[in-house]
């Protein structure tokens, strides 16, 4: 009897050491997946501070298929992704009473580094990097902002540096003594580079008729065949050209006239499809000063003013049916404007004409 009662009791704790054993590796795995779901979910540190994801996003006033303005705005962008693996996007033919809303949209799918390519979208730029401390811009213009947010960075085009060197190969290229700028619209930069032009013929003390135009749009081929015509007809033998497809337009005008008249353009290499006559190009990348930005974000700094002239970012093509003389003096004016001794003047005061 006796031992019966013991094998029962015996039966009763062997039991309830089961049940508790049992319960207890219940808790126990139950604290060990909610531990590896915690730790699969927390972001990745690195020195002790959550790594940043980078995701850029771009916006182009035009095509990029333009093999002009837009296209080095895409040439970022293809840059930014390949050498830096950073996730890029973008949108083109945007105007700028859109543009705040195409950046939102861009902030909503998660892109931090917002890119506005061109100098009409600055304004905006600036005004939505004050609502979102947290993402960075980087705009375009042709000066500092005043008071940025420290999130924006802004990229100085300084056209009137560039057109300091066109300017002084036009002057020294011209037989009749006479020159025509082209532009598209009536802007400080456009402004700023007829200034510059102006100054490198003064410097250079040359007699040559500096008579600028403007066509009223960068892209419209027919009003810039018939600006162009004009131009010719008045004795100009250098047509600079400020335009963006509008150039095609100039190029007719040159090909169809019997005169010697040459021709400079802008931004890109258009050799290809120029006519004889063709000079140079003033050669424009925004994908080394981009590149540097970008690297100044990921390390830590959120924003700043960076320059462009002919160190950096800004060069001339080696000029075309002009003599060896022309070549060298241009070439040692150019030195001159990196070195510092040349200051060329940033003046957007309007010309009227």
């Amino acid at each position: 009897m006796l031992s019966l009662l013991l094998q029962r009791r015996s039966s009763c704790f062997l039991g309830k050491d089961m049940r508790f054993r049992t319960l207890l590796i219940i808790i126990i795995l139950s604290l060990i997946v909610l531990l590896f779901a915690q730790c699969s979910t927390a972001p990745r540190e690195t020195g002790g501070e959550a790594a940043e994801t980078y995701k850029m996003a771009a916006i182009f006033p035009g095509t990029i298929a333009d093999s002009d303005y837009n296209t080095l705005g895409y040439l970022v962008l293809e840059a930014v992704q390949k050498d830096m693996g950073i996730e890029t996007a973008y949108s083109e033919g945007v105007a700028v009473s859109d543009s705040e809303g195409v950046i939102r949209e861009y902030i909503d799918a998660g892109y931090n580094i917002i890119f506005t390519h061109g100098g009409q979208f600055i304004n905006e730029t600036v005004e939505i990097a004050k609502q979102f401390p947290h993402i960075y811009f980087i705009g375009e213009g042709d000066g500092a902002v005043k008071d940025p947010p420290p999130n924006l960075w802004v990229i100085d085009r300084n056209f009137h540096v560039g057109f300091y060197g066109v300017g002084a190969l036009a002057a020294l290229q011209s037989q009749t003594g006479k020159i025509g700028y082209l532009g598209g619209l009536r802007l400080p930069c456009s402004y700023a580079e007829v200034h510059g032009m102006q100054q490198a013929i003064d410097d250079l003390g040359l007699e040559v008729e500096l008579i600028p135009v403007w066509v009223g749009d960068f892209n419209n081929p027919a009003r810039a065949r018939e600006a162009a015509d004009a131009m010719i007809a008045d004795g100009n033998d250098v047509l600079v050209c400020s335009l963006n497809q509008g150039v095609l337009g100039v190029f007719e005008a040159v090909k169809a006239t019997p005169k010697t008249v040459w021709v400079t353009v802008k931004y890109t290499d258009k050799s290809s499809f120029a006519p004889d006559n063709y000079i140079t190009s003033l050669l424009y990348d925004f994908t080394g000063p981009m590149k540097e930005i970008v690297s100044n974000i990921q390390s830590g700094e959120t924003g700043g003013y960076y320059s462009m002239g002919f160190d950096a970012g800004v060069s001339l093509q080696e000029p075309q049916h002009v003599s060896d003389e022309v070549k060298k003096q241009v070439d040692q004016i150019i030195k001159g404007v990196k070195n510092g001794k040349i200051n060329v003047i940033k003046n957007v005061e309007p010309i009227e004409q």
